[in-house]
């Protein structure tokens, strides 16, 4: 399995420049991507001919101040985002721990939102069916999976969402380390879900601050501080 970044390019146009806002987003530049005021229009540059090769065994942390690109970068792995110029080829089944609560419909059910989330991730109705016992027991939700989400809390949609990404085992895992948040008691179930999950993956990407994170599972790290990505 691979992933192969070549020279891509991914920029966001700035509406309304001529109000105060326009400051705002000038200050958010100053720690993010690079201000281009050239054109009609101004816009920030997140990433700039920017190229990665990842490989099979690689476990990669995503290093650098907030802003940098480790969340574009993401993004783009995912094709969530499409880069402006260059390429990107991926080899293997992605799945993302990143916005979590992607696909989740607030006046669905718990199961319901399994089944969208699972679908979302590429994974068949088969086989979400075949795995909603052991998904549903996980989350420890009990009879709340019959009740529409918008009467969950923050942490009960998110032992959800993660419940339903980590059934699944894809070659290459992209993941943020905001997925470990929550309360303590599902965290520590969650880390050793997590650990197994990432094991038996071919490629890991993390975007984290952590030093702990990197220390345990990472085997190298892409440091955006040294790329002129931004």
């Amino acid at each position: 399995m691979s992933e192969i970044i070549s020279n891509i390019m991914v920029e966001y146009p700035i509406y309304d420049a001529g109000n105060r806002s326009f400051k705002k987003t000038l200050l958010r530049a100053a720690t993010g991507g690079q201000l281009d005021t050239k054109g009609a229009s101004p816009k920030v540059i997140a990433l700039n001919n920017f190229s990665t090769h990842f490989r099979h065994v690689d476990r990669v942390g995503l290093v650098g101040h907030n802003g940098a690109g480790k969340s574009t970068l993401l993004r783009v792995i995912a094709g969530i985002l499409k880069p402006g110029k260059g390429q990107v080829t991926i080899k293997g089944t992605v799945s993302t721990l990143f916005d979590i609560g992607l696909g989740m419909d607030d006046h669905l059910t718990g199961y319901e939102n399994i089944m969208i989330r699972g679908l979302l991730l590429g994974v068949s109705k088969k086989n979400i069916l075949r795995n909603m016992d052991e998904i549903s027991a996980f989350t420890e939700l009990g009879e709340y999976l019959n009740f529409p989400i918008h009467t969950y809390s923050d942490g009960m949609r998110l032992r959800l969402a993660f419940s339903v990404s980590t059934a699944f085992r894809p070659d290459i895992l992209l993941m943020d380390e905001g997925i470990l948040a929550g309360d303590s008691g599902f965290v520590k179930k969650a880390e050793k879900r997590l650990e197994e999950y990432i094991d038996s993956s071919s490629i890991l990407v993390l975007a984290t601050h952590s030093e702990e994170l990197l220390g345990k599972f990472c085997n190298m790290t892409l440091d955006f501080e040294s790329f002129k990505t931004i």
